[in-house]
């Protein structure tokens, strides 16, 4: 998508980055892949065989570059897991591929970026307990079913009830919103439930979908918040998560407003207040 070259671009026109700032992950390689997906799985997609029904359901044909873009994604998350542990946050200017479930793709998503992380940290002794906080407006289903009945992994997904995926997984936490919920209700709920989840759960570490598909010009969400109500979001979980200490990885997610203006301010708002909280 355009957004995933205008963003950077922007952030570093405006001065909220520099060059500095950004790194190129390579490709992830298969033993951190393969504690989420299973080897059947990874092997159809690196020699392009999935079927041409599990392609429909990923919503583009398969191809080496998209499977090569999938693995530097979830490379890039777990290069910025190192980074959040030593500067409280990192970003991943793309990821959040919520809907890749073990053994398949769906909707635009081939891997689980931030699951993929979560057993890297696990399995490297990086951190023991993870929260996921998932606020894209389409509920994190393969996420959820990745760490279904996994007491080290708690999994949050705050979504559109009328929103995809139509059939649910059933997360540890999962508030589905009415269509339409503006950002006073959103706000409220959210502010209601964070700080709470984060307490009894006492995590080590943080991940963050923070798709910008809640707004109510989302050509793919049924919600209705503004910029602003999105960014007072962002900023809502960043401070939650710099005043308990945890360490946060924050990947973009949806965004499909009409005007890509819309999207990359939307996006460039979790950055500037990243800057703002934590440097």
């Amino acid at each position: 998508m355009e957004k995933y070259d205008l963003l950077p671009r922007q952030l570093l026109h405006e001065g909220t980055c520099t060059d500095q700032h950004f790194f190129t992950p390579k490709k992830a390689i298969d033993s951190d892949v393969l504690r989420c997906h299973t080897q059947e799985y990874l092997n159809n997609l690196k020699s392009l065989s999935i079927t041409p029904k599990a392609q429909r359901k990923t919503g583009f044909p398969l191809s080496q570059e998209l499977v090569d873009r999938e693995l530097i994604i979830a490379q890039g998350t777990i290069d910025g897991c190192h980074y959040a542990l030593e500067n409280g946050i990192a970003m991943n200017i793309a990821g959040g591929t919520h809907h890749a479930y073990t053994d398949h793709g769906e909707a635009f998503c081939l891997l689980n970026d931030q699951a993929i992380a979560t057993r890297y940290l696990q399995a490297n002794g990086l951190a023991q307990k993870i929260v996921i906080i998932d606020l894209d407006v389409h509920q994190g289903n393969g996420t959820a079913a990745i760490f279904k009945d996994d007491d080290t992994v708690f999994t949050f997904s705050m979504h559109g009830k009328a929103n995809y995926p139509f059939k649910k997984e059933i997360s540890d936490l999962d508030i589905a919103l009415e269509t339409n919920t503006g950002d006073k209700d959103y706000l409220h709920t959210l502010k209601e439930v964070l700080p709470q989840l984060i307490q009894e759960q006492q995590p080590d570490f943080i991940f963050y979908l923070c798709g910008v598909d809640i707004l109510a010009s989302d050509k793919l969400g049924k919600l209705g918040c503004t910029i602003e109500g999105s960014k007072e979001r962002d900023r809502f979980v960043l401070h939650t998560c710099k005043d308990f200490n945890i360490p946060v990885q924050c990947s973009m997610g949806g965004g499909y407003s009409p005007d890509i203006k819309v999207i990359i301010d939307a996006h460039a708002n979790t950055y500037r207040l990243a800057q703002e909280i934590y440097f």
